[in-house]
């Protein structure tokens, strides 16, 4: 899960139980529906629910999905989630809706659970320039329009950075392209190649137009 960022908080970190999934990134704001099967991760919710309510939620690395069973390597920026509704089934399992709260590094650490757990670190974004903003929410807002056939609610409380996400999301984008649009933490960055992707693209208003 290396490289550690250079400002990696002082002991005693933040430790959380690790749930690993292949193809999922927990984005920020986005609401995720979960079915909690394995023991392991039952005990999880068991532990957590008790507690805090969050865990770590990290990408598998492309490659190593057939390794789901063991302990897979995950990247190294993950999303942070916390419980928002859970349902215990009468066979042990859970149903849960897991809130995005924020993106995090995560360095992996010994466990005595039956789950994996690692340390976090808050994973800093670099802001967009005020004079740049409006341009690229404009950028952004159109662009969520075009894919979502206006359907996206958008207003200037959205950051540029949830924009962005939300573009994102609404890509079928290919697992490398969309990690790197995830770990990219520097905003403006972030948003214009998640404009590139969307202009090399057809939107789904394009591709209705076509067929029709």
């Amino acid at each position: 899960m290396d490289p550690i960022p250079e400002n990696w908080p002082p002991a005693p970190p933040q430790v959380l139980p690790l749930f690993p999934l292949a193809n999922v990134w927990l984005f920020p704001y986005v609401i995720l529906p979960l079915h909690i099967f394995e023991p392991r991760y039952r005990q999880m919710i068991e532990d957590i629910l008790d507690d805090t309510g969050r865990f770590v939620l990290g990408t598998i690395e492309e490659g190593h999905e057939a390794e789901l069973q063991g302990a897979p390597p995950v990247y190294p920026i993950a999303g942070l989630g916390e419980i928002g509704r859970h349902e215990r089934l009468e066979n042990g399992r859970f149903e849960i809706l897991l809130l995005g709260l924020k993106r995090v590094h995560v360095r992996e650490v010994e466990s005595d659970r039956l789950y994996r757990r690692v340390e976090i670190a808050a994973a800093e974004e670099t802001p967009t320039a005020p004079e740049k903003e409006p341009r690229l929410r404009k950028q952004l807002e159109r662009a969520l329009i075009e894919r979502t056939k206006g359907e996206a609610s958008l207003g200037q409380e959205v950051s540029i950075s949830h924009l962005a996400d939300r573009l994102s999301l609404h890509m079928p984008l290919p697992h490398q392209v969309l990690n790197e649009l995830y770990c990219e933490l520097d905003e403006e960055r972030r948003a214009r190649r998640a404009l590139a992707e969307h202009r090399r693209r057809p939107s789904r208003t394009e591709e209705e137009g076509e067929d029709s």
